[in-house]
């Protein structure tokens, strides 16, 4: 597929996302406009809320396209030696606020060396997969994170959950834009199909790799990034 394909289909795309909750936020607001002394205080409240909603989703994928944007311009990273552990311990409680339901388990290898990385989108790069972890994952279960020491000088990020098992045919289709896989637990969860895109562009930008592993109990995304210098990786080699 040529760029101007590629960018003709991208913009369709958004634009027939961008449509969906603006029609519901238009279809909404009308109503209440038309009829607002015929409908009850409890209508009120639940149109209220679902335009409350709407414009949250439209808030949400509005971001992730400006994200999808950042992503892919490398000018905007600005790479520094990071301590992996401290960068995903100052993530967790915000995730964890979020999703109260779930319980974030960290289990880290507290000898890892610091990695060559932009902090912030390393950070952003937990967050989404935590909280797509949390989305999609059984209610009142455990979602781990844990880091250790991976082979040819990487070191190793997975994050678990319990949920639906991911099928190996959609295993590469759920890092493409705007895809999502369907089951019952996606079904349930609205979401803009962009935010393992920009995850997987993210992590590739800062010369690392990802991947995913499920069954029927357990889902697992690992993120591999390599060790920041050769000073650095003969450490790490001390400590295996």
């Amino acid at each position: 597929m040529d760029k101007d394909s590629t960018q003709h289909d991208f913009i369709s795309t958004v634009s027939h996302e961008l449509r969906t909750p603006l029609t519901s936020i238009r279809g909404f607001a009308q109503t209440m406009l038309s009829s607002w002394d015929v409908l009850d205080d409890d209508s009120k409240k639940q149109f209220l809320k679902i335009i409350e909603e709407q414009s949250n989703r439209l808030i949400r994928l509005v971001e992730n396209i400006l994200a999808v944007t950042k992503s892919q311009n490398s000018s905007n990273y600005v790479f520094k030696n990071v301590e992996p552990n401290s960068a995903i311990k100052n993530v967790i409680p915000i995730i964890q606020q979020q999703y109260p339901s779930k319980n974030i388990v960290f289990d880290y290898n507290k000898n890892l060396p610091e990695i060559l990385i932009d902090k912030d989108k390393f950070q952003q790069i937990i967050m989404n997969l935590l909280e797509n972890a949390c989305k999609y994952s059984q209610e009142n279960t455990d979602v781990s994170i844990k880091t250790d020491f991976a082979a040819n000088d990487y070191i190793s990020i997975k994050i678990s959950d319990v949920g639906v098992e991911i099928k190996n045919e959609d295993k590469a289709r759920i890092f493409e834009k705007f895809s999502r896989i369907d089951n019952p637990l996606t079904r349930s969860v609205q979401g803009s199909g962009l935010g393992l895109y920009i995850t997987k562009t993210l992590v590739e930008n800062m010369n690392g790799s990802i991947s995913v592993e499920s069954d029927s109990n357990k889902t697992t995304f690992e993120v591999l990034m390599p060790v920041c210098d050769i000073e650095n990786q003969a450490r790490a080699k001390c400590k295996q």
